[in-house]
């Protein structure tokens, strides 16, 4: 397996991707000698971010896959640089590329909670659970500055709006104020990934996400400020942590989760390169397995995208960590249905100037 385009290891340090190739849309960023052989030092790659208004921050899906129609981001890309992550090819529309653009290159919405109490005003909207997390993670760590996250969950609260928040960023305590008041009404509830215990291997694969002992630090002060949260072992990772799945849940359930959940590793588009870029470097005595249990559970392909399929794949592996997954969450007490999170108290909240109701 040869790098595509790589780049050295000490520009890209602390970075998940190997390389920068261009995406779908991009006209190509293969960087070409001068003729001068002149040793001199390549800066390492900064975090930049650049900043949009989007006409609309509610994001509408119809995926059967998936249990919400509605999801909210803050940002474009992720500096967490999880090399997995299925939402890199989404830079390719910015023209950006799915490589280390992804983690580097990142777009906040400052104006994205007043906007999306516009739309929650309009008269045809109609409530339903809002999602934050799904596409690049609201807690990663510019928000620690920008506060987007945090003034989008004020207006789901002043609107008693229900929402659902998968994150790994430990930053989600500091909203516990709000979020613990949201719960406490049936409208909140967090999802924390938890890919691997291995710290070392998780600093490879999500070299800017918290350690995974902080992950579950985060549940348990989520859960003693009464806010309910489903541990998800997301992306199982075939031949290098599928492993620990029974450890991960336990350890989960011990820090105060009343849910889980798993997803297989996907890899869509450019992900799939790059995916196998990272293998060749951290993992080659792996690769071959990997890639191999991964071809094997979607008809000899690196990813089958149809729905009812992605998520999980098919086949006598697939089945395996399904069955191991059930036997975990009964065994740790991870299996009771939870209750779901209540729209009957949406209510913009009035304005000034707002003619007042008599009754």
């Amino acid at each position: 397996m040869q790098t595509r385009k790589g780049i050295e290891e000490s520009r890209r340090r602390g970075r998940g991707a190997t390389s920068n190739a261009a995406g779908r849309y991009d006209l190509g960023r293969e960087e070409v000698a001068d003729g001068w052989d002149i040793p001199e030092d390549r800066p390492a790659f900064p975090t930049r971010v650049s900043y949009e208004t989007p006409r609309s921050v509610i994001s509408w899906n119809r995926s059967p896959d998936l249990p919400f129609d509605r999801s909210i981001s803050p940002y474009r890309g992720c500096e967490h640089g999880c090399i997995y992550c299925f939402v890199r090819p989404t830079h390719a529309y910015l023209g950006l590329s799915p490589g280390l653009d992804f983690e580097t290159r990142l777009v906040a919405r400052p104006r994205a909670p007043e906007v999306l109490e516009r739309e929650l005003r309009a008269k045809t909207y109609r409530v339903a659970p809002i999602a934050m997390g799904t596409n690049t993670d609201p807690y990663q760590p510019i928000d620690r500055d920008l506060k987007i996250t945090r003034r989008c969950l004020r207006v789901l609260a002043d609107f008693s709006h229900p929402v659902a928040i998968v994150t790994k960023g430990v930053l989600v305590e500091r909203d516990l104020d709000i979020l613990s008041g949201m719960a406490g009404r049936g409208l909140a509830r967090v999802g924390i990934s938890v890919t691997t215990l291995d710290a070392a291997l998780a600093r490879r694969m999500e070299p800017r996400a918290p350690s995974p002992a902080r992950r579950l630090a985060a549940i348990r002060a989520l859960t003693r400020a009464g806010v309910p949260v489903r541990l998800m072992v997301s992306p199982v990772v075939p031949g290098l942590t599928d492993h620990e799945l029974e450890a991960i849940i336990e350890a989960g359930a011990r820090a105060g989760a009343d849910a889980a959940s798993w997803i297989m590793l996907r890899l869509p588009r450019e992900v799939s390169p790059l995916w196998q870029d990272w293998l060749a470097e951290h993992e080659p005595g792996r690769a071959a397995k990997v890639m191999a249990r991964l071809r094997e559970m979607h008809g000899g392909k690196d990813y089958d995208a149809r729905w009812g399929h992605r998520m999980r794949g098919q086949g006598p592996y697939a089945d395996m960590v399904a069955r191991r997954f059930r036997a975990a969450v009964r065994r740790f007490g991870l299996d009771a249905p939870t209750l779901p999170l209540r729209d009957d108290l949406f209510r913009p909240p009035a304005r000034a100037g707002d003619q007042l109701t008599l009754f």
